[in-house]
């Protein structure tokens, strides 16, 4: 398995990827906002993505948006194809696009919005940390793009302030808690999200009923 820093030669895996976000969609039945294939190429192009293979064939993908002019960046579209699911694999996506994130952009804050405890879980340990979305970027731009997920109601009703996804950053002017003290808070916090994401979704499906 390689995962790498995506470039132009990467651009023939653009319809895939594209494919693979929405198939993922349905499946999980949760909101991933859709991404079309020249979209995907620019990311690509522009060395903004990492792509995992496995010889020829695509096995996982995931890709930078910066934001606020700069000021903020985020990794989305994680995805990893169903034939090498269940490896760690979108884990290890996760941690170079992270890193590479931090290499390009070493002042931005990154951000991200997501319905998965997995992510989330990933997402804390390389030092996010839970937030509301008026710490999120105001780039207007940014929360256009969530049009195309199934839950883009919800953020309309509550005026951006809130959704089905939770908003965690990274911000590099912070000092990172100990290790120690994050150990400490990790159960509380986990569970705290568990069950706040439970209560939205039995919501949500009681008043699609």
């Amino acid at each position: 398995m390689e995962i790498v820093i995506a470039n132009k030669s990467h651009s023939i895996y653009a319809d895939i990827i594209c494919e693979t976000i929405a198939e993922a969609s349905k499946v999980r039945g949760t909101g991933i906002a859709k991404r079309k294939p020249e979209y995907i190429i620019t990311k690509l192009e522009n060395g903004n993505a990492v792509i995992a293979l496995e010889g020829d064939k695509f096995a996982g993908f995931c890709y930078i948006e910066k934001w606020g002019h700069g000021k903020f960046v985020a990794n989305s579209g994680l995805i990893v194809h169903p034939d090498f699911r269940n490896l760690g694999l979108a884990k290890k996506i996760k941690k170079i696009i992270f890193e590479h994130s931090r290499a390009k952009f070493p002042d931005a804050k990154v951000f991200s919005i997501t319905t998965g405890l997995a992510v989330m879980k990933m997402n804390s340990d390389l030092g996010y940390k839970p937030v509301t979305f008026s710490e999120l970027t105001d780039d207007q731009s940014f929360w256009n793009g969530c049009q195309t997920c199934k839950n883009f109601d919800v953020l309309t009703r509550t005026e951006q302030k809130m959704c089905l996804c939770t908003g965690m950053l990274y911000d590099p002017s912070k000092k990172e808690e100990s290790k120690s003290e994050a150990k400490k808070h990790d159960k509380k916090v986990w569970t705290r999200l568990k069950n706040i994401k439970q209560s939205m979704f039995l919501k949500k499906d009681k008043n699609e009923k």
